[in-house]
């Protein structure tokens, strides 16, 4: 490839992640020839940054593409504001350039690991919301340092970046354990393409296929994997598909959890961390209630050697199942976007901070306690709807309709990270606050368990209670009130 084929690229910010990625390409011409850096720090225009020219500000960008034959614009600012990185990217776009990259706003780059590998084109997500938390990512895993470290639903969207940020973290192993393989695999191979380039390199990265249902399995591995600390992320989620198959998420989220918990006392985990919804608190959906109880379980679970911690928060963009992809989706195919509910609205937070707060605050308490992630005020999704068409060049309700379709079972219009009658107290920590849970009158759930059990698997003496739906909607009000009555409901 000779130097005027080589793509033609733009690097706004010449700090210490702009100038990284430029060495970086220097090194490898065949990813292209870095022609100029833009900065706002009016001291740098005019000079060089590693030989580079920064050759003016952001603003001065469409005359310097224009002229420059630009093919690919990095925004190299990983501190960036929100607001600011909407800004740069609308001028950007506006200079039809080819493609647009940008370093994600993520603990590990502004500690100074600015990789090429880590730069992708933005999403409709990395342009809304609010900017997120910056959290120290090295200095919040001291704790997981030299340690084996599971996680379990490693192919989801929350497991898959704790997975990518931990991988950051100094840990001797990471055990990558879920139920099914494609996702596992592709984040396998996610992993392994960073560690190429030097990131985590030292890491034993290890992909575990197991059922949590499977107790003999799950024991037989963690007696194996010699596991310091498992974050729990396994669990069947989305809403409507759990309203009709209530008795599998229970049996998957509540029993898996209990199979867990058992494996993990057994072979003397250290620490384990729940990650918990907002949906958790008054549920009205059966997977609601398989949360709460995961959640009553673990704490119940903590003490001897084993620390057990749940972390609670609410919805993140672009994770499987969320609104920002299907959102996405009714975009590209013309519409119409459909809105259950006038006024709906949710908590929402980006994957990676999320993830970030995640890690810090496994490493914040002692055991037996609940945190709750600040998620900010929650967003109306007919706004976040009418923003995404924006985004996508087009006007709301003119070029693309918005439709009312009704909410679906088991779904609530608004939704609250912790119940009227409880408080949360600042911990010292941004964005993470300790739950002060208020005392209930609920069945003790180990016992509840026990009644559950013949539902979910086969009991010869008890085989009308084995997967009967209205025996276990009956049987859940009785721990959470506030679940919905399905009057249409089948039997089985």
């Amino acid at each position: 490839m000779t130097a005027s084929e080589r793509k033609r690229i733009v690097i706004i910010g010449a700090g210490n992640a702009g100038k990284e990625i430029a060495r970086e390409i220097r090194r490898k011409p065949v990813l292209g020839e870095i022609i100029c850096f833009l900065d706002d720090d009016i001291q740098k225009v005019g000079a060089e940054e590693s030989g580079i020219p920064v050759s003016g500000t952001v603003s001065d960008a469409p005359e310097i593409l224009k002229n420059c034959g630009a093919d690919e614009v990095i925004i190299a600012i990983p501190s960036l504001p929100k607001h600011r990185f909407r800004e740069i990217y609308a001028l950007i776009q506006r200079c039809g350039v080819a493609e647009i990259k940008f370093l994600p706003t993520v603990s590990q780059i502004i500690s100074g690991d600015a990789r090429l590998i880590l730069t992708r084109n933005p999403d409709a997500e990395d342009l809304l919301g609010r900017t997120p938390v910056t959290i120290p990512l090295r200095e919040s895993l001291r704790y997981l340092r030299g340690k084996r470290v599971l996680i379990t639903g490693a192919g989801g969207s929350i497991g898959s970046e704790l997975a990518r940020q931990l991988l950051y973290g100094g840990s001797q192993r990471l055990y990558l354990l879920d139920n099914g393989e494609e996702h596992l695999y592709h984040i396998q191979n996610e992993l392994k393409m960073l560690q190429d380039e030097g990131i985590g390199a030292d890491a034993k990265i290890v992909s575990v296929i197991c059922n949590l249902i499977d107790e003999d399995h799950l024991r037989s591995l963690l007696r194996r994997l010699h596991c310091d600390v498992i974050f729990h992320c396994a669990a069947y989620k989305h809403v409507p598909v759990m309203e009709e198959n209530p008795v599998e998420c229970i049996k998957n989220n509540v029993f898996g959890t209990e199979n867990l918990i058992k494996a993990a006392k057994e072979t003397q985990v250290e620490k384990i961390l729940l990650v918990s919804t907002d949906k958790a608190v008054e549920p009205s959906c059966v997977y609601g209630v398989s949360k709460e109880l995961c959640e009553d379980l673990i704490l119940a679970a903590n003490g001897g050697r084993c620390a057990f911690t749940v972390v609670r928060f609410g919805n993140v963009i672009a994770s499987s199942g969320s609104i920002v992809p299907l959102f996405k989706a009714q975009i590209e195919k013309g519409g119409p976007l459909t809105l259950t509910h006038p006024d709906v609205s949710r908590y929402f937070m980006t994957i990676p901070e999320a993830v970030s707060l995640v890690l810090r605050a496994g490493g914040v308490g002692k055991g037996g306690e609940t945190y709750i992630l600040d998620m900010g005020k929650p967003i109306p999704i007919r706004e976040l709807a009418e923003q995404m068409i924006a985004y996508n060049g087009f006007e709301p309700y003119k070029d693309i309709p918005i439709v009312i379709t009704g909410l679906r079972k088991g779904e609530k219009v608004t939704e609250r990270l912790y119940a009227e009658n409880e408080t949360v107290t600042p911990t010292g920590y941004p964005k993470i606050g300790r739950l002060n849970r208020a005392e209930t009158e609920k069945p003790d759930p180990e016992a509840f368990l026990a009644e559950l059990r013949p539902i979910c698997f086969l009991n010869p003496e008890k085989r009308e209670l084995y997967r009967n739906r209205h025996a276990l909607r009956a049987l859940l009000k009785r721990y959470a009130p506030t679940l919905q009555d399905l009057p249409d409901e089948p039997e089985f």
